[in-house]
Formats: C-alpha cells, sequence, structure tokens
C-alpha cells in the first residue's frame, strides 16, 4: 500500500486497523513532500513569510519547523 491514491481509498475505509495505518502513511508522505518543496522554495530565494502564507500557518511556525534542517541539495541543473 504506497500509492496515494490506495493510502486515500484505505483511509477513509471501514477497516480501522487498515485505515489508521494509511492516515501514517499519508502523514508521512505529505510531511515529505512539505520538507522538499520548503527546500525548493528556500533554494529560489523565498522568505519565511512566503512560505507561511503559502502553507496557512504563522513564519514563526515555519520557521520553527525548518528553519534547523538543512536544505537538500536540488537536482543539478
Amino acid at each position: 500500500m504506497t500509492e496515494p491514491k490506495e493510502l486515500a481509498t484505505v483511509a477513509s475505509g471501514a477497516d480501522a486497523r487498515a485505515g489508521l495505518k494509511a492516515v501514517l502513511a499519508l502523514r508521512r508522505l505529505a510531511e515529505a513532500l512539505e520538507n522538499l518543496q520548503v527546500d525548493n522554495a528556500r533554494r529560489q530565494g523565498w522568505s519565511w513569510q512566503e512560505i507561511a502564507d503559502a502553507l496557512e500557518v504563522s513564519k514563526q511556525a515555519v520557521h520553527k519547523k525548518h528553519s534547523g534542517r538543512p536544505v537538500t541539495p536540488g537536482p543539478p541543473g
């Protein structure tokens, strides 16, 4: 169970055990995607405020969550 569409189907189903495992997998996927896109935005020169606005959170929240992580290198280009 790795495809987002499959995870969403299982997460909304009646099997609580499978549903909760799918919720966890989706949460991990969302975290990984957020990290990736915050890194992309920072490499492109976005301010913490611009990122916060896009994520609909406070500047303080996004800065606290992401400022301690090293920005991963982008694809060669």
